[in-house]
């Protein structure tokens, strides 16, 4: 406990252990030690022994003291750091050395830390000694150890690694929340407000203004995005960014090549579209990737691979459709649409440019344009003329039913092409959120065959059983069941627990709407089996306990919520050329 005091030459108990036993007399050489290493005041001895005689002991006015002046000690250290002197470093290394060798006497370690943190290069000596034990590296300043971590990448990994790790549990629970809506799921939080969560603040925390720090984390979520092929790590490289952006951290923002393009993506990703003037300014960002510089590429695709990222594009293509349709346009002829399609090809081709080392920007197959984007307006055209024929007198009306095939170059392209079926899928959203119960159930059988299974993802089936909700009706027809869970969310549910999961999570909303013999059906189906998660076995339980209760006091029904659609349909006048049915 009082190691290093002999070093500065201070009294310490060995010593008074040997003074006691080689004296004659002991009292009076315990007046004497403690006249030699007493707080060195003249006016101080004849003012202790009023102390004694209201019964307050010396170790308690002493440690007072001591406390006090340590308090003072470590505001100047503060006050010395902020100054403006040029020998203001200098004197902290020299109350370092002083100081250091008592490092581990608890009372005066909080003034040697002070001392640390306030240098901004701690001589390197110190650094060992303080990395090689474990109870002063524990307690040392996040400013001391980022000086220990640049230059020990292993030692920065192990203390950056359960951040991570804690930060995809986050993200993959968020995705089978038990709370399923269309107005609170997944991509409801804003940028800012994503940025506030714990494992972000503590990264950026951890990097402060060190840019060796800030490239040390890159690496590893690029290492970590090429390993799983995780997304999150996308959306944790353009959070991070955001976050030091939000704190000004010019010493970082200003060298990152990705800053600009970032932040402006960020702001699409806040009001979830890309307008005109941004998609142009992140065009510019896009063509101004100089030569030499490809590897920036890189990293501008996994700041687009982040789903925030990908779900906004997505989004805005829809909404772009949507436009060209009402103008009688071809898709082929706007360039705010293939530009949105050039980034999301980006993104969504991230993981093979790291993997490769080869910073090329994909081309876009222009066959997704040409005949993709064509078969997926046709589905419209089918919907939109069998709603008008819907509508005509019965004497006017056909015998015209609803078609069940798709075009062909409609499924080959979800299957082959991992663009088209992206915006596939959030057509199939789409038409969700527009409560088009035809359309879903001539599209839902076709995602059964998708680019690389994308349909059975977390995100998509996590956005799709939000959507549903607002069909909640439609459950209580066996068809439309039948379409979503044996035509869809069945026929891979036993190879892929994550399936099996979400279609419970969507039971344990709507079980109150399925038809009491389908869903007895579905219960035996769906019954977790015997090797399984916890999490899918809690699901299935809940599920069961939820019809038990339901059977001995059913709850009133519930109507749909009602919801701002946000892509409202297109009124088309009688003699339109183009049917218009929204995308």
């Amino acid at each position: 406990m009082f190691a290093g005091l002999s070093e500065l030459g201070i009294s310490n108990g060995d010593d008074l252990k040997e003074t006691l036993t080689n004296c004659t007399e002991p009292l009076k050489a315990i007046d004497q030690f403690q006249m030699e290493n007493g707080i060195l005041l003249p006016t101080l001895q004849s003012a202790l022994p009023f102390l004694d005689l209201h019964g307050t002991p010396r170790l308690e006015f002493h440690q007072s003291v001591f406390d006090e002046l340590r308090d003072k000690l470590m505001e100047r250290v503060a006050v010395i750091a902020d100054g403006k002197e040029e020998d203001r470093y200098g004197k902290l290394e020299e109350l370092l050395e002083k100081s250091f060798p008592l490092v581990k006497m608890p009372s005066i370690q909080p003034v040697v830390m002070q001392v640390l943190k306030h240098l901004p290069k701690v001589p390197e000596k110190k650094l060992k000694l303080v990395m090689a034990d474990k109870e002063l590296y524990k307690v040392c300043a996040v400013e001391v150890k980022r000086q220990i971590w640049q230059d020990n990448q292993a030692l920065f990994g192990d203390e950056v690694s359960p951040l991570l790790k804690q930060y995809i549990v986050e993200k993959e629970a968020a995705l089978f929340s038990s709370d399923l809506s269309i107005l609170h799921n997944f991509f409801s939080p804003s940028p800012k407000t994503r940025r506030q969560g714990e494992v972000v603040l503590k990264l950026t925390h951890m990097i402060g203004k060190n840019v060796k720090l800030y490239d040390m984390v890159l690496q590893f979520l690029r290492t970590l995005f090429l390993r799983t092929r995780n997304v999150h790590y996308c959306t944790l490289r353009a959070e991070l960014l955001m976050s030091l952006h939000d704190l000004d951290i010019s010493e970082i923002c200003s060298v990152d090549p990705c800053h600009k393009f970032t932040w402006c993506l960020d702001a699409c990703i806040r009001e979830k579209f890309v307008d005109g003037k941004r998609a142009r300014e992140l065009q510019g960002f896009l063509d101004g990737v100089k030569k030499g510089q490809e590897q920036v590429l890189g990293d501008l695709s996994m700041i687009l691979c982040d789903p925030f990222a990908c779900n906004t594009l997505t989004l805005s293509i829809m909404r772009n459709l949507q436009e060209l349709l009402s103008q009688e346009s071809l898709p082929r002829d706007s360039s705010d649409l293939m530009l949105l399609l050039r980034m999301l090809s980006l993104g969504q081709g991230a993981w093979d440019m790291i993997d490769s080392q080869v910073f090329k920007e994909p081309r876009l197959d222009l066959e997704v344009v040409t005949r993709f984007l064509p078969a997926m307006m046709s589905v419209v055209v089918d919907d939109h003329t069998f709603t008008v024929e819907q509508k005509l007198p019965n004497e006017e009306k056909s015998s015209l039913t609803y078609p069940v095939a798709l075009p062909d170059a409609f499924s080959r392209y979800l299957l082959n092409n991992r663009v088209a079926c992206e915006m596939g899928l959030y057509y199939v959203l789409h038409i969700a959120k527009l409560r088009n119960k035809n359309a879903l159930q001539r599209l839902l059988p076709a995602l059964v065959d998708t680019y690389n299974d994308m349909a059975f993802s977390d995100i998509f089936l996590h956005l799709l059983t939000g959507h549903l909700t607002l069909l909640s009706d439609e459950f209580g027809s066996a068809d439309f069941c039948s379409v979503v869970f044996d035509g869809f969310l069945l026929t891979s549910f036993s190879s892929k627990e994550n399936v099996h999961r979400h279609a419970l999570r969507l039971l344990l909303h709507l079980h109150q709407k399925v038809l009491p013999s389908y869903m007895e059906t579905l219960m035996k189906t769906l019954e977790a089996p015997k090797q399984c998660s916890e999490p899918l076995k809690e699901l299935y339980t809940q599920l069961t306990e939820k019809l038990e209760a339901h059977k001995k006091s059913p709850p009133p029904l519930e109507k749909s919520p009602s919801l701002d659609m946000g892509l409202h349909p297109v009124t088309v006048t009688p003699n339109a050329s183009v049917p218009t049915t929204p995308v």
